[in-house]
This record gives C-alpha cells, sequence and structure tokens, in this order.
C-alpha cells in the first residue's frame, strides 16, 4: 500500500515521513493554512530522494505559473483541485492528478470527461478546496465508475479508520493530511502510525486500477 503525506510544510517532516514509509509528498501551493511557498518547498524538495513523487497542489492555477512553479521547485506530479477543465488538465506537461469532491452518487461521473494519470477522490468542499478533513461516503464507491482508472482516496482518513477504507475500497494509494496533525501541526507519532497501519493492511500492496487518498 502506498501512502502520502499532503500539506507538508518543513524539511523534518518530510524526512520523517519519508523514512515511515511515504510514498509521496505533497505541498500545497493553493490558499490554505497548510500553504507553502515556491522557496521553501524547492529548498525541502533538494533534500528528497529521486523516488519519492514530489506533488504540487493547485486551484483554479493558469498554465504557464503552475508550470513555472512545478519546473523550479522540482515536482514530478501535479494535483488540480479546482474547476479545471479536460482541456487544460492535457495541456500540461506534468502528469497530473485531477481532484474530484464527491458530494453525491452523481460526482463521480465527472471522471469520464477527463483523461489524466491519476484520479484524486476527496470529500466535499470546505473552507478549502481538500485538507478539510471532510469524508464521504465510501459505499458510493464502485468498479464501475473506477474502470481502467487510476485513483487516489482522499478526505476524513486517519490512523483510526485507513485500515477499514482500505478493506472496503482496496486501494492502491492513501493520501492523508490533516487526519495526521495535531492543532493544526503535523504530528510525528500520527504520521508513524497512518503508514504502518496503511501499509500493514492486508490488501495492501495490490496493484489494481484504484489509488484511493486520505486528506
Amino acid at each position: 500500500m502506498k501512502v502520502k503525506i499532503c500539506g507538508i510544510t518543513d524539511l523534518t517532516t518530510a524526512l520523517a515521513a519519508i523514512d515511515y514509509g511515504a510514498d509521496a509528498i505533497g505541498f500545497v501551493f493553493a490558499e490554505s493554512k497548510r500553504r507553502i511557498s515556491v522557496e521553501k518547498a524547492k529548498d525541502i524538495v533538494a533534500h528528497l530522494p529521486k523516488d519519492i513523487l514530489k506533488v504540487g497542489v493547485f486551484v483554479n492555477e493558469g498554465k504557464e505559473k503552475i508550470e513555472e512553479i512545478a519546473s523550479s521547485v522540482g515536482l514530478t506530479h501535479v494535483q488540480l483541485h479546482g474547476d479545471e477543465p479536460p482541456a487544460f488538465t492535457k495541456a500540461l506537461s506534468f502528469p497530473v492528478i485531477k481532484a474530484i469532491s464527491i458530494h453525491d452518487d452523481q460526482s463521480l461521473k465527472r471522471i469520464e470527461d477527463y483523461s489524466c494519470e491519476y484520479f484524486l477522490i476527496d470529500g466535499p468542499k470546505g473552507k478549502y478546496r481538500g485538507g478539510n478533513g471532510l469524508a464521504f461516503d465510501w459505499n458510493c464507491i464502485s468498479a464501475h465508475h473506477m474502470k481502467n482508472k487510476k485513483v487516489i482516496l482522499a478526505g476524513g482518513l486517519h490512523e483510526e479508520n485507513v485500515e477499514k477504507a482500505i478493506r472496503l475500497i482496496n486501494p492502491y494509494m492513501v493520501d492523508v493530511s490533516s487526519g495526521v496533525e495535531t492543532e493544526g501541526k503535523k504530528d510525528l507519532d500520527k504520521i508513524q502510525s497512518f503508514i504502518n497501519k496503511a501499509k500493514g493492511s492486508q490488501t495492501g500492496g495490490t496493484t489494481n486500477e484504484f489509488i484511493y487518498t486520505a486528506e
């Protein structure tokens, strides 16, 4: 089972997460309490192993700006959390993770309109487009919706429910942000526990078309 830790703002936390087994690190460049500067993200990425995915989160940002930040920081993937149309995702030169917020059974139909490397299935929009810690009804996810799609599950995951989510959905990857925080700050103990439980789940490590992320 692969794990992405999102909303990283300092090198110590990034390196600790990787040491605990994280496969991907996320940096937020959109409006958020976890927003990071380009310079700081660039410095962190310079110290990370090459095989770790470095993901930048953007919301309704212009193509030129995304490309500029991604190139400068050294990102491997771009995560779009806004209202970006299908044509926009195709125009980017970086691999795209398109986030889809689940509000009802019809929300997943949006996936059919896009063609990108990964889809991030997230909870309902809150104050910010992502990282709100809001879960959704996992039972609305079916193989029919996700056929031949690589999906990342996000929204409301934490150390107490990640194993259940993995058993129910059988994802490829889980991604967490607020679920490993204490009083708004990343908690290394929670990060380690989350990763251990995710990677220790019986269905973890399987290669299938599902990639679910937790935020």
